[in-house]
């Protein structure tokens, strides 16, 4: 069982003790709350069911020096669960280089500066994403950025002042998620002709039950374009304030890649993510895939309609 504080909180550096002596193996810690490093040459044969654990509790795992194939990433990915397609993105003419259409491909030019922006995967779309797998095969020099940058947002949640979490409660948001706004957001001239609101959001609710660890969690991102039942002078209010809190440095783990076959895997609904931009954008190759399993827990659908139908940009 979970060893829990005096206020029925998961004690995660505990627990986390607990789950690096899972089959005698060592884990690095990478941040007092969440975070985990570990060798793909210490990892069980049933390594699946280890990674997965590690998720539910640390949010996110990086494994170091795996030797997946586009193939054999998109088959792990399948024993997560049912995983998304870029189907979305082809037909608006996107060219797709990649053999396996489960492959999200790296965005370039200002498609990728919405990446760089703090957000969760396909929170736009009517089923959101869960897990995340993210594999390098072609990094840039040391020292020339292209890293990765989480926010524990369960964290965040629990260390809310009593006032905020009284006033989230009594209020139940539900927010409207747009990639249209997020993009727009961060390349305001590139997306200048976007109208978010000509297109479908996503809606979930804000403080939510992360299931599979029992804990709240703010589901925030920068793909939030409004908070319903708000003006929009106080939907951007609650959400500043949500989101310069769960941004916080104390909240905050950086990582960096340091060999092709570097995997990390996270959980969407319970962790922020971005991109790290950096030199290597104007000097040096970068070459990420990342497949993502659609959530399969009850709030997978948010306030959404049960539909294929999906946002996606050329």
């Amino acid at each position: 069982m979970p060893l829990r504080n005096t206020k029925g909180e998961m004690d995660t550096t505990k627990h986390m003790v607990q789950v690096a002596l899972f089959n005698g193996k060592k884990l690095k810690q990478l941040h007092t709350s969440f975070g985990a490093e570990i060798l793909a040459s210490a990892l069980p044969m049933l390594w699946l069911l280890f990674v997965e654990k590690l998720v539910t509790i640390l949010t996110f795992p990086f494994i170091r020096s795996t030797s997946l194939t586009d193939e054999n990433h998109v088959e792990l990915s399948h024993m997560f669960g049912e995983l998304d397609d870029v189907t979305p993105y082809i037909k608006l003419g996107r060219p797709n280089r990649l053999k396996y259409d489960e492959l999200f491909d790296s965005p370039h030019g200002a498609a990728n500066k919405g990446n760089c922006l703090f957000h969760v995967d396909s929170s736009f779309n009517p089923r959101r994403a869960g897990y995340s797998l993210l594999l390098a095969h072609e990094l840039p020099p040391p020292g020339n950025g292209g890293g990765i940058e989480y926010c524990d947002t369960r964290q965040a949640y629990a260390e809310l002042d009593q006032e905020t979490k009284d006033e989230l409660a009594t209020n139940d948001y539900v927010a409207a998620h747009s990639i249209h706004h997020s993009k727009k957001v961060a390349a305001p001239d590139w997306y200048a002709n976007i109208n978010p609101e000509d297109y479908p959001m996503g809606r979930h609710k804000l403080v939510q039950l992360h299931e599979t660890s029992n804990r709240m969690n703010l589901y925030i991102a920068t793909h939030i374009h409004h908070i319903e039942g708000l003006t929009s002078e106080k939907s951007q209010q609650v959400f500043d304030k949500l989101f310069m809190h769960c941004t916080q440095n104390k909240y905050r783990l950086s990582i960096d890649w340091q060999c092709v076959g570097d995997l990390v895997v996270w959980d969407n609904t319970s962790t922020m993510h971005r991109a790290v931009n950096g030199p290597f954008l104007y000097k040096y190759r970068r070459d990420m895939r990342r497949t993502t399993v659609h959530d399969s827990s009850s709030q997978a659908w948010g306030l959404n309609e049960h539909t294929n139908r999906r946002q996606g940009l050329p």
